[in-house]
Formats: structure tokens, C-alpha cells, sequence
């Protein structure tokens, strides 16, 4: 009788959703060679091409994308029963802080995926703008915390990614870029301050016309037309565009960082930073 190894489909879950061998092998603690050899198994025992090489990624073939959800059924079922009979399962309370424009787009298949796998903790989740999340008044409110940090700034927070700070818009509502119109956060926003920055040291002409706190409501004024808005690059929702044009001046980067605060339940709060750590990278 023939049986699929579930360290293999863990494997080609894991090249799925990180994007490729090499930050598969790196969530897996293996070798690039390693997770090239396990895949061919799982493909030679299917007798199905699971992945097709673009660039420097593999994407999933149609056969990949038939076998990923029964992949994931699998391994969902393998923890669940390893759960069952574990006499310690990872229980406590997590209060995580996280910005706006992250809670809107990493956040609800993040903590989906992890409720799932670990349903005795209970999470208590805060977005609010990274320099209100990280104000010394408010730490104690926190033991794990997702904040975007300028590269010139020291921190004691873990650095996750380097992103590139874009220009983002919507594509049924072209930008005027001889007078540009913004959507931004309030003042405190490191977006906001990087944007403003860099165009005062331009002659184009431009101007706030919407300011709110959440990302979700900046999105909605897009649409409408309002203006366009800069974002983390892997924060940017799937409905809106990269924006490219010689008035939009290069903003750089950000750091997006992690802080564990808390010794409460350091375990919880490692496992969460690892997930969040290995969503933002796959997205890269």
C-alpha cells in the first residue's frame, strides 16, 4: 500500500506558501538540496510536476495547486492528533500590538492559521500606529508588538524585513501627479512623515485631502478617487497598484521589527512571532 510522507507534504506546503526552496529550507532548518530532494520524492511517487520554476521562485503547477488544500487537511489532522495527546498544549493569553495597515493584511489569515493550531490561546490583538504601540506608557499593555521603525533609528526590537516604502494607488482612479493628492494617517505616522518630507524637497505641487487612522478607510478614499497613499510594500492590499511615475520622489525603506515585552507565557509569545516572521518573509 502506497503512503504519502507528511514530512514531505510539510515540505511542499511550506515551498507554497514561503515562496520557494530556500526559505522553505530556512523555516524547516534544512539545506536547499534537502527540500529539492524531498519534493522530487513527493513528485515521483504522485507522478505529477508539483512545481514550475519562474525566476527564482516555484510556483505551484496545476497539480501543485490540486494537491496544496489536501496537503494542508493532512498536516492539520497530523497536529490536531499530536495536540490531543500532548500533555502540555501551548495555552495562556497573548495581547499583541500591531499597526493599522498589518492588521488589515497580514493579520486575519495570520491569526486564523494560528487559532487553529493552537485553540488554548487566547488572543487579545491592538492596532493603533507603531509610535503609539511602542510609547513607554503603553508597553506594559503588550508582550509582543509589530512595529515599522525608521532604518536610521536604534532599536532593541527584532528586525524581520527591510521593505521598500511604495507609492500605492487605485487603477480605475489615475493619480493627477502634476498635483498630487494625498490619503494619509495622522500626524505621528511614519508614512505620513517620510512623505511629506520628501516631496517639500520637490517643486511638484501637492496636498492632504483625507486623513484616518486605518488603513481601511484610507483604501475606501482611494477608491473614490481622494488621492493615493504610501505604504510598506508587504502591507499593501491586494486592490490597489504600485505607483511609478518622476513625480513621486523614492522613499526608501522601512524596518518592520518585533519586540517581545513579556516573560508571561514566552512561549506563546515566541511561537506567534514566528509565524508572523515566516508570513512577512513569504510575502517578499
Amino acid at each position: 500500500m502506497k503512503q504519502l510522507s507528511l514530512d514531505n507534504l510539510r515540505t511542499f506546503v511550506g515551498v507554497i506558501e514561503l515562496g520557494g526552496y530556500a526559505k522553505a529550507g530556512e523555516w524547516l532548518g534544512r539545506s536547499q538540496p534537502a527540500i529539492s530532494l524531498q519534493i522530487k520524492k513527493l513528485e515521483e511517487q504522485l507522478g505529477k510536476k508539483l512545481f514550475t520554476k519562474v525566476g527564482q521562485r516555484h510556483l505551484p503547477s496545476a497539480d501543485g495547486n490540486w494537491l496544496y488544500p489536501k496537503a494542508k487537511e493532512l498536516l492539520l489532522l497530523n497536529d490536531a492528533i499530536f495536540r490531543s495527546v500532548d500533555p502540555t498544549p501551548l495555552r495562556g493569553r497573548l495581547r499583541l500590538g500591531i499597526p493599522n495597515e498589518f492588521a488589515s493584511t497580514l493579520l486575519p489569515g495570520l491569526i486564523g492559521e494560528f487559532s487553529k493550531r493552537y485553540p488554548d490561546v487566547s488572543l487579545e490583538v491592538t492596532s493603533a500606529l507603531s509610535r503609539e504601540l511602542l510609547h513607554p506608557s503603553r508597553r506594559k499593555e503588550f508582550d509582543l508588538i509589530l512595529a515599522l521603525v525608521n532604518p536610521d533609528q536604534q532599536t532593541e526590537g527584532e528586525l524581520v524585513l527591510e521593505d521598500e516604502m511604495v507609492w500605492v494607488g487605485d487603477p480605475l482612479h489615475p493619480a493627477n501627479m502634476d498635483a498630487i493628492s494625498l490619503v494619509l494617517a495622522p500626524d505621528g505616522c511614519i508614512y505620513r512623515s517620510r512623505v511629506i518630507t520628501h516631496l517639500k524637497q520637490q517643486t511638484t505641487a501637492w496636498k492632504i485631502t483625507y486623513t484616518n487612522a486605518d488603513l481601511t478607510g484610507l483604501v475606501a478614499a482611494i477608491q473614490q478617487g481622494l488621492g493615493i497613499t504610501a505604504l510598506a510594500k508587504s502591507s499593501m492590499p491586494a486592490n490597489l497598484q504600485v505607483l511609478n511615475h518622476r513625480n513621486l520622489p523614492k522613499l526608501g525603506t522601512i524596518n518592520i521589527c518585533l519586540f517581545q515585552l513579556s516573560n508571561q507565557h514566552p512561549i506563546v509569545s515566541e511561537t506567534m512571532a514566528n509565524f508572523i516572521v515566516h508570513r512577512l518573509r513569504a510575502q517578499q
